[in-house]
């Protein structure tokens, strides 16, 4: 008996592939989770680990290397302009605007704020003051 060669434990290594796969996954969904057989279940959980690993490799964003950067990253994620991520780091927006154009060094309110509410690594935010 000839076994289908199974593409499962491999991570697609061209587009094509990973369009594929993410078919698969979409007519497995459709199905509904109740609707799954622990094979299916199986499959599914298999096909969105092998997405996010082909995701994780061709489509990652660097992270910043700069305090300015990871703020605007974070104004990005947050879906925030300069005025509203000023107003959550409890600075005025010229402050703001001037320590992203470093003009101006970051306070200890400022950085606390930063992990505080933005969540950002003390270690990145201390390596980068």
């Amino acid at each position: 008996m000839k076994q289908k060669k199974s593409f499962l434990l491999e991570t697609p290594s061209f587009e094509k592939e990973y369009e594929v796969i993410m078919e698969k996954i979409d007519v497995l969904m459709k199905k509904g989770s109740g609707n799954l057989s622990k094979a299916d279940a199986k499959e599914l959980q298999a096909l969105v680990n092998i997405a996010h690993n082909y995701e994780e490799k061709n489509y990652s964003l660097p992270m910043p290397k700069t305090l300015e950067g990871i703020i605007e990253l974070k104004m990005f994620e947050m879906k925030l302009n300069q005025k509203e991520m000023a107003e959550l780091l409890e600075v005025t927006a010229s402050k703001l605007s001037q320590i992203l154009n470093r003009k101006r060094e970051p306070d200890l309110d400022f950085i606390r704020n930063m992990y505080k509410k933005l969540h950002i690594d003390p270690k990145f935010i201390m390596e980068h003051i």
